[in-house]
């Protein structure tokens, strides 16, 4: 050994002495003191959890008849996180697909595609890496099609499904109501707290309607199975079974019959009321309710056929959905539509007049015209004359409301009619019209309401503020000088945060900035009907699980009082029954069965400037003892008397089996149905045998 090298030696056998010692420590700590930790986590890698989702629930009628149902179908999913990795992107896999389904490629294409930002529906909302159902229902030769034929169709699956399906006609007679289900996302697991494992790709989740709102009950709870699985990833055992429970069947108070013949009646009005000269009546709604809140039928139009979302929708149909065009057949109008109540909105009127201090049995004077500094309202029919009250209504004599509404501003917290700030009071009469249940959600149990809108001075001061100088831009546009509509934008510019006689006065039949939903004006004459009791409406009646157990019973919560005495509303009631006797309606039920059914309401005929009338309708009955308003509202129709007032006249005429009609409800209200013993879904009826509708869920 050469004495130089020794110290180099010496050195060398130090640093890899101290290496071994290092790696003996660091093996000591991971075999001995993270022994079980290491295990734990290999053990956890042999685990895999497979999600069994749950049969949804269904929601049928009153007397049990399906309104949604849950089947088994065939149906072919892609996984892009295979498909995108052949050839050309997968690309001609996906055309060679779409052949055998007998789709267009570019429907295959809006399928498939994700959703991302810059990507329009219709697309897939689900997870990115979870198989997409592109079409169901497909035939056992086209399944064969796919299976037989992996090579050509990898990462493509043909197997069984639950698919949602609408018994027709009710399924689009009833569709806003019912609402539509999606694939769920992440962003709405996260928002509803539920664990990931809880879903599988396929799950789909309530987006509106009834689906939406007792999504929660409908869903059930997945069924989650625990498996292990060696190294080539072969199933070894069970190590936990979790099974599904299915969703709850919701009951609700809509009848078939009666929604049937609703929806029948509004399609028929509007497209009479384009036959007579008004093409832009194209949408309307109309509600048919008993006087505590159950909802029996609810009508919008234009409607669609809720179907369109089973296995993906295209960019057409969800263009004709959405867009206005098409008019939107995606809304609820009634409950997200807002019109103005035009003359039924005299009776809020009549009950702010009576608390304000004019008198109930009073005459006064009906004029044709009103002159307030120099601008004139007129009368809709010439002078009237000296009238009550009663016969105000009877007639709807506006002169008589207009001075009522203006007496009423002459005498409100004037120095507040400068609206500087939202939160100066509201005013006297509009505070009166809010406790009818008007400029507020109503509560009804479905999502999405509008509230509706009363120009209080906090809503002018934000309607201001959010149009002089953005919005609308009056100040903008506004002309002193200009045509009509700029000299209403100039006016507005500089006193639109103003609350003028002309406004109070206008809205005090129910014109100029009101606005209400049909449902909330079917709202308050139920309330108005019943003696003055306010309720939250309600679609569902109870939740019914899968072993026939009432799970949950849902009643109308009382919400409020009207702002009247019991002997003002009784007033006001008869003085409805004149106007279908003697009055703007006598017309509209000439003919009709009043000794059978006494029928009382009002009509109603909203003007709106550029645009036509909009007809109106409300109405109750039995007189003497209220049990069901219909009520129907539809812009560009005319007068209410001519549009919405016959087809109400319809309704009442289904509802009861008048005039030929077989009658929807002849026993009154239906009782609850039940689960028997078979999980069939039955209608209850004493002392007759029951009659089978559909298995739960």
């Amino acid at each position: 050994m050469i004495p130089a090298s020794k110290p180099r030696l010496i050195g060398v056998t130090v640093v890899v002495t101290a290496l071994l010692a290092v790696l003996g420590v660091r093996l000591y700590y991971v075999q001995v003191k993270e022994h079980v930790n290491y295990v734990a986590l290999a053990t956890q890698d042999q685990v895999r959890t497979i999600v069994e989702p749950a049969v949804r629930g269904g929601i049928v009628s009153d007397d049990g008849q399906p309104l949604v149902t849950q089947t088994s179908s065939l149906t072919v999913a892609v996984n892009m996180a295979v498909v995108g990795q052949e050839a050309g992107g997968g690309v001609p896999e996906l055309d060679r697909l779409a052949k055998v389904l007998r789709i267009s490629d570019k429907t295959m294409v809006e399928k498939v595609r994700i959703c991302t930002a810059g990507v329009k529906q219709p697309c897939w909302p689900g997870s990115p890496y979870e198989p997409i159902p592109v079409a169901e229902h497909v035939t056992d030769q086209q399944a064969l099609q796919v299976l037989e034929n992996k090579k050509e169709y990898p990462g493509v699956s043909a197997d069984v499904q639950p698919t949602i399906s609408y018994p027709q006609p009710i399924g689009t007679d009833a569709a806003q109501i019912l609402g539509y289900l999606q694939p769920i996302t992440a962003q709405e697991v996260s928002q509803l707290h539920i664990p990931i494992t809880g879903f599988s790709g396929d799950d789909l989740i309530g987006q509106s309607g009834l689906e939406a709102e007792y999504d929660s009950e409908l869903r059930g709870q997945p069924g989650l199975d625990e498996v292990s699985v060696n190294a080539a990833g072969q199933v070894t055992g069970t190590i936990k079974n979790t099974k599904p429970v299915a969703g709850d069947t919701l009951v609700t108070s809509l009848n078939v019959q009666l929604q049937e013949a609703t929806e029948n009646a509004l399609q028929a009005a509007i497209e009479k009321a384009q036959a007579e000269g008004n093409p832009d009546a194209t949408s309307g709604a109309a509600v048919v309710m008993t006087t505590t809140g159950r909802i029996l039928a609810m009508a919008s139009y234009p409607t669609y056929d809720p179907s369109v979302w089973t296995g993906g929708i295209s960019e057409n149909e969800f263009k004709q959905l959405f867009g206005t065009g098409a008019g939107e057949p995606i809304l609820e109008r009634a409950t997200q539509g807002v019109y103005p109540p035009g003359s039924t909105w005299k009776v809020t009127t009549l009950t702010a007049g009576i608390k304000w201090g004019d008198s109930l049995y009073a005459d006064y004077d009906c004029p044709a015209s009103l002159d307030v500094g120099g601008h004139v309202f007129n009368n809709d029919f010439g002078n009237g004359g000296e009238i009550s009250l009663s016969e105000a209504l009877i007639e709807s004599c506006d002169t008589v409301f207009y001075d009522m509404g203006y007496q009423i501003w002459q005498s409100d917290n004037r120095k507040y009619n400068d609206v500087t700030s939202p939160s100066f009071p509201t005013q006297f009469e509009q505070k009166i019209e809010m406790d009818w249940g008007f400029g507020k959600p109503t509560g009804i149990d479905l999502p999405g309401e509008y509230e509706g809108q009363i120009p209080t001075r906090a809503w002018l001061y934000y309607f201001w503020k959010d149009n002089a100088h953005t919005g609308q831009d009056w100040c903008k546009f506004g002309r002193e000088y200009g045509s009509y509509v700029q000299q209403i934008e100039w006016d507005d510019c500089y006193y639109g945060n103003i609350w003028e006689p002309g406004q109070a006065i206008i809205a005090s039949i129910g014109q100029g900035y009101v606005g209400v939903t049909p449902l909330q004006l079917a709202n308050a004459y139920a309330a108005l009907a019943n003696g003055g009791t306010l309720y939250s409406p309600r679609i569902g009646e109870e939740l019914i699980s899968p072993s026939g157990k009432v799970v949950k019973k849902i009643n109308p919560p009382v919400i409020g009082h009207l702002p009247a005495s019991s002997t003002t509303l009784a007033y006001i009631r008869t003085a409805l029954q004149g106007v279908i006797t003697s009055g703007t309606a006598a017309g509209t039920f000439a003919g009709f069965p009043l000794d059978k059914v006494c029928v009382a309401g009002k009509t109603g005929t909203a003007q709106v400037f550029g645009r036509n009338s909009t007809s109106n309708f409300a109405s109750f009955a039995p007189c003497s003892d209220p049990k069901y308003v219909v009520v129907m509202m539809i812009p560009d129709a005319g007068y209410g008397a001519d549009a919405s007032g016959p087809a109400v006249r319809q309704i009442w005429d289904a509802l009861y089996g008048l005039e030929g009609q077989k009658a929807a409800l002849p026993n009154g209200l239906p009782p609850l149905p039940h689960l028997n013993t078979s999980g069939q879904m039955v209608e209850s009826s004493p002392g007759t045998t029951t009659k089978s509708k559909t298995k739960a869920g």
